[in-house]
């Protein structure tokens, strides 16, 4: 039987679900590129402002439905930041304690927004020893640690269900490639990848799933080589992408291709694209971006046309004191004229 708690909490949800409108796909070409159509999934505008607002959603339905989260339950979550943001929204619509555990360099935007849907913020030095200090806060607590890293590929329904894939798909339907050639994304917890390339499949589609990889993250070479234990003593300087592990989500399987992504080229592009949409967006989207720049090079050079699609998962206001800062920027990513002078042709 299903407690009354347990019903009112999925009920809103779902509510939340259906006051949510799907997020827009940003269509725009480049010069450099004739007959080549690039599509953002501008997954900023959702409620708590990134991508991982439907992986937040995800893993409170899946928790609630296994029994693992009841009334008064503390939510504990392992977390960079934009996770952390979205799960602190659900939390607070459920009237649940939440606490993050993250890295002590997490941008200050996302802290506060962790604050300000009532949430706090556990810190460690390092983003490896995340996982091991919220088991332990969940155990000392009786609380949930929720795992993103663990469950995202398996809490989010990837046959449809309006999940990201079908909207993509079904945005696409009156543009002129209906059917994208590329659909491009990095990879976190590797949920989002893992429901792209299983729908793909599921539907028989051609589209190629390309993951971008920043540095210092294992990913890659995991793909090449299928080692589970590869790990990486620095970690991403991408927030929110590549992980110093292999997470038990990212499945390689489903990926057709991987990029290596320079971090100044993730920048680069980042300010690139400031610009073109108007607007600052974060530096995964760099990543992702770059990564579609590359493809869109490699298919004008093959003479062919089409369309890529590529995420932008969340807005560059989080990243204020960070990635807009030019000292900041110098200081921990590098010198940036060299890409930026690359995409000043494009």
């Amino acid at each position: 039987m299903t407690a009354p708690w347990v019903k009112q909490a999925i009920s809103e949800i779902q509510s939340d679900f259906q006051r949510s409108a799907d997020t827009h796909l940003i269509r725009f070409q480049r010069p450099a590129f004739p007959g080549i159509f690039f599509y953002l999934k501008d997954e900023s505008t959702h409620p708590s402002g990134s991508l991982k607002h439907r992986l937040a959603r995800s893993l409170f339905l899946y928790g609630l439905c296994n029994g693992w989260i009841k009334q008064g339950t503390t939510i504990i979550e392992a977390s960079s930041g934009s996770t952390a943001v979205s799960e602190a929204y659900f939390a607070r619509l459920l009237g649940l304690p939440f606490i993050a555990v993250m890295p002590e360099c997490t941008a200050k935007r996302k802290i506060e927004q962790i604050a300000f849907y009532g949430g706090r913020c556990h810190f460690v030095e390092h983003s490896a020893m995340i996982y091991d200090e919220a088991k332990a806060l969940a155990q000392t607590l009786n609380g949930h640690y929720m795992d993103q890293f663990t469950y995202a590929e398996r809490a989010t329904d990837w046959r449809g269900n309006n999940n990201i894939a079908e909207s993509i798909f079904r945005q696409m339907t009156r543009e002129p490639f209906a059917e994208p050639d590329y659909i491009v994304m990095s990879a976190g917890t590797g949920g989002t990848s893992a429901t792209l390339g299983r729908y793909i499949r599921y539907q028989g589609h051609d589209t190629r799933l390309v993951v971008v990889d920043p540095e210092n993250s294992v990913f890659t070479d995991y793909f090449h080589h299928r080692d589970a234990a590869l790990t990486a003593s620095v970690a991403s300087r991408i927030e929110g992408i590549g992980r110093p592990r292999v997470e038990p989500s990212f499945i390689a399987d489903v990926v057709d291709e991987m990029i290596k992504v320079p971090d100044a080229a993730s920048i680069a592009t980042l300010y690139w694209l400031e610009p073109i949409l108007g607007r600052r967006v974060g530096a995964s989207t760099g990543t992702n971006m770059w990564g579609a720049l590359r493809l869109a090079t490699r298919m004008r050079d093959e003479g062919r046309r089409g369309a890529i699609v590529t995420l932008l998962c969340d807005g560059g206001e989080r990243y204020h004191d960070t990635y807009y800062q030019k000292a900041w920027v110098r200081e921990h990513i590098g010198d940036l004229r060299p890409w930026q002078n690359a995409l000043a042709t494009l």
